[in-house]
């Protein structure tokens, strides 16, 4: 028999099993080594005592004094996160006897039949490439081994860009200060390893007799994204802080129209000067000069930095990067836009379409954009500023879904027009737009903390990102009988 004895009085209690007892701060044991009475919030044992209980009533008292969410707040945090919860893990629990591919509803029947079917079509007419960098990948393919799929080397090549713009984050967080000179050589050679992994890739393909739509889907997907990384890595070589932004518009822009009239003429059509060969090549070049002259070149007013233009009057002082992305915009961005709104247009008349049900499936793009900038433009914190790396990055992936359903209903031969489907990247901007608002009429206090909310905006764009590449590349798998990252063949 034992007994419990309590410190400030004679009394005992006596015991043939383990007694709790709880107190104001909690539950409280009986200790058979010490004979003593421990509390369960304290490892190293501490006795009950009056004294110790008005203590811990006063640490209840105080954290019940904690400030807590209201409400409307924990609503307008929990949604993002149960919305995208319910999203991935919607099938995780079903008893339905029905498939994951077929649950999922990525592919149907018909565009199951398609992917059987499907043969890539493209031109490249760029000079470069034909005369020089063409026999370079050549050459370079005999590198990788056969047993190499091509996936793999695509998937590489991506790396070099995670890498590039990870060093760009580290030595500078916000864009606006000059890195060491190393990062800019850095740069430039991870940007190019990326060009010739993804050109490679390909030729790997061929090599080994292991095309398949699961490849083109998978070497696109890479590159939409490699348009975020890659202005980030930009960014930090040419110190434009907020203006990384509307650089990663400038890359996106072409590649988005680029997909969009593949999707209506069946050819990826690479003009003379394009963005994969010229564009990757004059990047690269950029941060091999940058490691020549530094950062801080691109910062200061173009007038100084280029000296036959210092007569120019009447010009208000720009930086030099302010300049490259006007000349970008206007000679590169604009006339593409014309050209592939021409040719979707001339193959749209052609089959006696309709153009503005060709020109609706541009709607979910111009949304996010019209999204995110509504939203930057009312942030109380600035994150184009002061979070350029998580605005681009979780506009990054709600991009790269967009491009990854358009080429995915291209290969599946989906009817055109407006893919509701598409509008899911876009299901977290009016909270985000709704919480800036909030802070314009209430003395610039959001109910949500932003930069919370930014995380939470990259969260949902990237877990939805990943959840649809995952389940496409299951479902393209068991469609074809292929491997992902295995050249050859499942058994039937």
């Amino acid at each position: 028999m034992s007994s419990i004895h309590f410190i400030g009085n004679s009394r005992s209690i006596d015991v043939h099993s383990p007694l709790q007892v709880w107190s104001a701060s909690g539950p409280i044991y009986w200790s058979t080594n010490k004979s003593s009475l421990l509390d369960s919030k304290s490892p190293n044992g501490i006795y009950w005592s009056p004294k110790y209980r008005k203590r811990g009533k006063r640490r209840s008292k105080e954290r019940s004094e904690k400030k807590r969410p209201s409400p409307l707040q924990s609503i307008l945090l929990l949604f993002p996160i149960s919305f995208l919860a319910s999203l991935l893990f919607r099938n995780r629990f079903s008893s339905s006897p029905i498939p994951l591919p077929l649950q999922m509803g990525y592919i149907g029947h018909h565009g199951v039949a398609t992917l059987h079917k499907y043969k890539y079509s493209g031109v490249d007419n760029s000079l470069v490439a034909k005369y020089i960098l063409q026999p370079f990948w050549t050459r370079s393919v005999t590198l990788f081994p056969l047993w190499m799929p091509p996936n793999m080397i695509t998937l590489t090549g991506f790396t070099f860009l995670l890498i590039s713009a990870l060093l760009g984050y580290i030595y500078s967080p916000r864009l606006d200060t000059a890195p060491p000179r190393w990062v800019h050589l850095a740069h430039g050679l991870l940007l190019f390893l990326y060009q010739t992994f993804d050109a490679v890739d390909g030729k790997q393909a061929r090599r080994t007799n292991s095309s398949s739509p699961l490849g083109e889907l998978f070497d696109h997907g890479c590159d939409a994204l490699a348009c975020a990384f890659e202005a980030l890595a930009f960014g930090s070589s040419i110190m434009c802080g907020r203006y990384t932004f509307f650089f990663w518009v400038i890359a996106a822009v072409p590649f988005y129209l680029a997909t969009w009239e593949h999707f209506f003429t069946n050819t990826l059509i690479l003009p003379v000067i394009n963005g994969p060969t010229e564009g990757l090549m004059l990047i690269y070049v950029c941060h091999f000069f940058t490691f020549l002259t530094g950062a801080e070149w691109w910062a200061q007013d173009f007038r100084k930095s280029i000296p036959f233009l210092s007569w120019i009057p009447f010009v208000p002082e720009i930086p030099v990067y302010g300049v490259v992305m006007i000349f970008m915009t206007l000679f590169a961005v604009i006339p593409t836009i014309a050209s592939n709104i021409g040719n979707v247009q001339k193959v749209v008349a052609s089959k006696k379409g309709n153009i503005l049900s060709a020109l609706a499936m541009l709607l979910p793009f111009n949304a996010l954009l019209a999204g995110v900038g509504i939203w930057a433009y009312l942030s109380p914190s600035d994150i184009m500023k002061n979070y350029p790396h998580l605005l681009v990055v979780g506009t990054g992936f709600a991009f790269g879904f967009l491009v990854g359903r358009m080429i995915l209903a291209h290969l599946c031969d989906e009817p055109k027009g407006l893919k509701t489907g598409m509008c899911m990247s876009l299901v977290f901007l009016p909270f985000a737009i709704a919480n800036a608002l909030t802070a314009k009429l209430n003395e610039g206090l959001p109910l949500v903390d932003e930069p919370l909310v930014l995380l939470l905006y990259c969260a949902y764009t990237v877990g939805l990102y990943l959840h649809f590449a995952t389940s496409v590349i299951h479902e393209i798998k068991n469609a074809l009988g292929i491997y992902c990252f295995r050249i050859t063949r499942k058994e039937a």
